[in-house]
């Protein structure tokens, strides 16, 4: 195992690195505390990991004080029996002059693929001399369970598939500063594409067909490899078949009963316990997110129906049979992104009067958002419907402002509450704070 993991180091330090494009994440690494990146697989951790690696090159690191290892590698295979520890042995005893004199800077990719890895980090920061990185594509790694098992010496933060500025930024698309008409009219048009093809980096710029038969690369690495081989699944069509349904209700509502008789009316046997778990398990895999109803009462707010959301919305029509779904749907799936991106804090809210509000989100300056989605106000009904809902969890929740996301319309309300913008979706995804 030494020789291998020798080789694997030796290796790197040959590779040409693809960095892509730049990332808006901006992590900062903190003295003793390992630097963990989670996110969806193929949501361009790798590639960020590059980026940082490139940075310290630049900055005058030697290539021999990188250590890279990707997890994944069937080569690390037997890691699992031998332990972690050997990775240290294998690298000082090609380079035994730095031990303890130079800083080594550890890149671990989807390290969680090894069980037991929480005390080989917190072991390599309390007795080495070294910088720790990590990703990972469980949530897991962003819980208390991880801190406290190493001890509070991680820093986590959270990698989604490319945000719309990064879609601008891959297109070389400038939108500081003021938006001049030619400017704006080639944002739409990004933003047109943008729609078409999400946000996973590997797909952006390729061909409908192409795309498609990547996203359900993607949807099956998730449901096997993050879902049924990490938790042993015995039952995996019970997964797939739960997996698409959900998908086929991208941002609806949904209840552990429901879900449950589905699957028995397909002839499996899974307990309401397991479609819990198999839920949870898909949040695990930054794949799904359940956004659940805003109450002071967390047993209400547990115990109400839930709204599911894609990691990605145009992964959604990849894969969605697509009788459920339509571009409301995706419309109300981009915006969810959109705010999962800025804050873990996301409700949806009924007011009083049972008119339902898309979202309510806390930033991180503990403001409050509400947004409201709706692809077209033209009908009238519609206005009206949006605008009362909006209205009374305004006055509600003590907010002064509210938004509505649409395809393409612009305005602004006065209402008794305050004001309500309508905003086309690209410039609320510009509008938004990184």
């Amino acid at each position: 195992m030494i020789d291998t993991l020798k080789s694997i180091i030796l290796d790197f330090q040959e590779v040409e690195l693809d960095t892509g494009v730049p990332r808006r994440l901006k992590i900062r690494a903190v003295s003793g505390k390992a630097t963990v990146c989670i996110g969806v697989r193929r949501s361009g951790k790798s590639t960020y990991l590059f980026q940082v690696i490139k940075r310290l090159l630049d900055d005058g690191v030697s290539r021999e004080n990188i250590l890279y290892l990707n997890f994944f590698d069937d080569r690390l295979h037997d890691l699992r029996q031998v332990g972690l520890g050997v990775i240290t042995n294998a690298y000082y005893s090609l380079y035994p002059e730095k031990k303890n004199t130079e800083t080594v800077y550890c890149f671990f990719d989807e390290i969680q693929a090894v069980p037991g890895w929480e005390p080989f980090v917190d072991r390599l920061m309390r007795t080495e001399k070294c910088e720790v990185y990590i990703t990972g594509s469980s949530a897991r790694m962003l819980s208390k369970e991880i801190a406290t098992q190493m001890r509070g010496r991680a820093l986590s933060w959270e990698l989604f598939p490319f945000s719309f500025r990064e879609f601008l930024d891959y297109k070389q698309i400038d939108v500081t500063g003021h938006l001049s008409t030619k400017k704006r009219l080639l944002v739409q048009k990004a933003f047109g594409e943008y729609w078409e093809t999400g946000g996973f980096p590997e797909v952006v710029g390729l061909e409908r067909h192409l795309r498609i038969k990547i996203h359900q690369e993607y949807f099956h690495a998730v449901l096997f490899r993050d879902l049924v081989e990490r938790h042993d699944i015995s039952h995996p069509k019970a997964v797939k078949d739960l997996a698409h349904r959900l998908i086929d209700n991208t941002a609806s509502l949904y209840s552990i009963n429901s879900l449950t008789g589905y699957l028995k009316s397909l002839g499996h046997k899974a307990p309401k316990y397991a479609v819990s778990e198999y839920l949870e398990w898909f949040e695990d895999a930054c794949f799904l997110f359940t956004v659940r109803i805003f109450d002071a009462s967390l047993a209400r707010s547990k115990t109400n129906p839930k709204k599911i959301y894609c990691v990605d919305h145009a992964m959604v029509t990849s894969v969605a049979s697509g009788i459920l779904v339509n571009t409301g749907h995706l419309l109300e799936n981009l915006v969810f992104n959109a705010l999962r991106r800025v804050t873990p804090d996301i409700w949806y809210c009924k007011t009083k009067g049972g008119m339902e509000v898309d979202f309510l989100a806390q930033l991180q300056d503990r403001s409050r958002m509400l947004v409201q989605v709706c692809e077209s106000m033209a009908d009238p009904q519609t206005r009206k419907r949006e605008i009362a809902a909006l209205t009374g969890a305004m006055a509600e929740y003590g907010l002064k402002s509210g938004t509505v996301v649409t395809r393409n319309e612009e305005d602004q309300i006065k209402v008794d509450a305050g004001k309500i913008e309508v905003v086309p979706a690209w410039r609320f995804l510009l509008n938004l704070p990184e």
